[in-house]
């Protein structure tokens, strides 16, 4: 076991890789009363298309079944896992995003029991054919709840307009024709490739003592037996530069409009501390741009082409990048050309030095404030660690962010063949 020390955040991370791969990364934190456990797989929706474990010729998957397959691994033969959390007195939960399907847990006692629930119910699968049928119908309820929510209509509304082919585009969840084509033999299929030991993390913080809690994960892991280990081949279908729809409006059931911009970035792949600094870069130009203290969120807050439903977002993955920049609005066309404009000038101009220290020393006292939230560290830490980069870069990296990397980026959304606009109107 290995101890990483990050002097600058006085923290210290204990760490061990496993003979079967397993990456396992404990914080211990003297006063927390909670230990949080995340145990994270670097599988998600966009992964469907792969060439599974033993197998040479790549194989293309029902959309949905990352999502389908966390929401399968709760319920065992001798019942339901939340219930033995529950008896145990802590809160468990999963989640599946784009790239990652992560299974946590947190409790404030019987915290070496929860662990080992933890780690045996996700390393334990259990499908039949007649529970696989049965959650159809939960998944197709959950896929039709969202589909009347606004927000995340707007939110997939306009990632289907920046992407031709990506699967970025598809709803995490899948539709429910594409779930009726699940069945547990591709739920195994998926799982016995992607929950690998070696595709996985899991990371522990709280008031833990390192070299007992790694003997417990050790002495479990060896109990088990798994595959050799791989690498994993995933396909991704070419994508071009432009966006697929310039411009789409629907109508929906709302009061007032929903409009968002979205722009699709076009970096390349960046992986490790190249990913973490164009992250932080990202960020910080945004909410130079349009944080709600810039001059671009007062004037238009000011003149009412936008409320305090306004804001913007930066995701950057390994095979897709895009800013999106929006809210509710009276006028929707008139906020996405104000969205533009803003862009355009900050591209020609510039962005202002004082703004960035001031943006700056604000993301540095969020970030270390976040520092207390056992949540945050590990959900946090654990990408990272899945992109080669650590959580506790960050402060140094943003630190040194300098105003030509943030008018370049600025520079770089001003592209009108990469920006779209989706937008939400009341009915008639």
């Amino acid at each position: 076991m290995e101890k990483i020390t990050f002097e600058q955040v006085k923290e210290a991370v204990y760490h061990e890789k496993m003979a079967n791969g397993l990456q396992v990364y404990l914080l211990p934190k003297q006063g927390f009363s909670k230990t949080y456990a995340v145990f994270t797989t670097n599988y998600g929706a966009i992964d469907n298309n792969f060439v599974p474990i033993g197998e040479t010729e790549f194989t293309k998957v029902p959309d949905g079944i990352a999502h389908f397959l966390e929401h399968k691994m709760f319920e065992k033969e001798d019942g339901d896992v939340f219930f033995k959390f529950g008896e145990k007195g802590a809160f468990t939960n999963a989640f599946t995003s784009f790239t990652k399907t992560a299974y946590l847990f947190s409790s404030t006692s019987r915290v070496e029991e929860n662990l080992e629930t933890l780690i045996d119910f996700v390393q334990e699968p259990y499908f039949t054919e007649e529970t696989v049928e049965k959650e159809k119908g939960i998944i197709g309820q959950e896929i039709r709840m969202y589909d009347d929510d606004p927000d995340f209509r707007a939110y997939f509304g306009v990632i289907e307009n920046m992407y031709h082919n990506h699967p970025v585009k598809i709803d995490i969840a899948g539709t429910v024709e594409s779930i009726a084509e699940i069945n547990k033999d591709l739920l195994y299929l998926c799982y016995n490739t992607f929950y690998h030991p070696s595709n996985m993390v899991l990371f522990v913080v709280g008031n833990l003592e390192p070299e007992q809690m790694m003997n417990q994960i050790r002495a479990n892991q060896a109990k088990k037996e798994f595959a050799e280990a791989a690498p994993i081949k995933r396909h991704f279908p070419e994508e071009p530069k432009t966006v697929a729809v310039k411009e789409r409006k629907i109508h929906f059931p709302v009061q007032i409009a929903k409009n968002l911009v979205g722009i699709k970035e076009d970096i390349g792949s960046l992986e490790g501390q190249a990913a973490l600094k164009q992250e932080i870069i990202g960020d910080v130009a945004l909410e130079m741009l349009f944080g709600t203290t810039s001059d671009t969120y007062l004037k238009l807050y000011n003149e009412g082409i936008i409320d305090d439903t306004f804001g913007y977002d930066y995701t950057l993955q390994d095979s897709f990048s895009f800013v999106l920049v929006g809210g509710d609005a009276k006028d929707p066309d008139k906020q996405t050309a104000k969205i533009k404009e803003a862009i355009q000038a900050a591209a020609k101009s510039g962005l202002d030095e004082a703004d960035l220290a001031l943006v700056k020393r604000k993301r540095i006292g969020q970030f270390l404030r976040s520092l207390n939230s056992p949540e945050f560290i590990a959900n946090q830490f654990s990408q990272y660690v899945m992109k080669s980069a650590s959580l506790f870069d960050i402060l140094p990296l943003m630190e040194n962010v300098t105003l030509e990397e943030v008018n370049s980026f600025v520079k770089n959304l001003d592209q009108e063949e990469r920006t779209t606009s989706f937008q939400l109107l009341p009915e008639q």
